[in-house]
């Protein structure tokens, strides 16, 4: 069985988390290619700016609201989708939330919050947009993890576990969904220049506007690798240091990012050089 590749003329494409960032910038590249993007965020106002930045494109922007967090909207969204728009051929389930994390001062919240958007919300949109598919016995998925999932590094405690879980589970699901028609792809960025990654006041090696981002995944979506991962410059050097034993990989990280020569106290910490999308 060839691996599907969504074309405009199959459906609709859904994105999660476009209200900003890498999804809002995928949006408006795909509706350039002629795509029809179902569009979903907690914030309309935001959805209905894309909506109308993208109407002299030759595809458009369908505003549907909703909580990634909550599983009766994703169900809400998928059904608008199935009854109100037309088939759906590509889900892209994109929505984060960096929050850093310091051992000196851990938060219950920034955990059940991180996992809650990156992890749970991924399952919530995933299972509607599953079971759809599989009805139409074709589809293509894309999940956004980030090369902060490679590996622990200072701060990503949350983040990066959430991320490498998100790896893990588009590893895992391949193998069947392979079986029914749907091909699934993992998008691994490095740094891209999003209203997350701007509060950080450090140099971000290899970054990348989130517009050039959009378009290496757009041209990822229409390959047949599983992994879509950019820069490829930096995001190998991550990938290579996990075959490093613990004790090396751990100095490394301390050197890369002086966080041994850092201060211990939680309110004085930068936030730690890692991907965020």
């Amino acid at each position: 069985m060839r691996d599907f590749i969504a074309r405009p003329e199959h459906g609709i494409v859904w994105i999660s988390g476009a209200s900003s960032g890498i999804g809002r910038a995928l949006a408006l590249k795909l509706a350039s290619e002629g795509y029809k993007v179902a569009v979903t965020a907690r914030s309309h106002e935001k959805l209905v700016e894309l909506q109308t930045e993208a109407s002299g494109l030759s595809g458009s922007i369908i505003v549907l609201d909703g909580d990634v967090t909550d599983a009766e909207d994703m169900e809400h969204v998928m059904a608008s989708i199935e009854y109100e728009h037309g088939t759906l051929a590509m889900a892209i389930l994109n929505a984060g939330v960096y929050l850093p994390v310091h051992a000196e001062e851990l938060n219950r919240a920034d955990f059940e919050k991180s996992f809650a958007v990156n992890l749970s919300g991924v399952v919530n949109c995933l299972l509607p947009a599953i079971r759809h598919m599989k009805a139409k016995g074709q589809g293509q998925i894309a999940i956004v993890s980030s090369v902060t999932g490679y590996g622990g590094l200072p701060t990503s405690a949350a983040y990066g576990a959430t991320k490498a879980a998100l790896i893990n589970m588009a590893e895992s699901l391949k193998f069947d969904l392979d079986k029914m028609g749907i091909r699934i792809q993992l998008v691994s960025p490095g740094f891209v220049d999003t209203p997350a990654t701007r509060k950080n006041a450090f140099p971000m090696p290899a970054l990348i506007s989130a517009e050039d981002a959009a378009r290496q995944i757009a041209d990822g979506l229409k390959s047949r690798a599983f992994e879509i991962t950019f820069p490829k410059r930096f995001t190998i050097l991550f990938k290579l240091m996990r075959l490093l034993p613990y004790g090396a990989y751990f100095a490394l990280v301390n050197r890369m990012t002086g966080w041994r020569e850092r201060p211990s106290a939680a309110g004085r910490h930068p936030v730690t050089p890692h991907p965020v999308k």
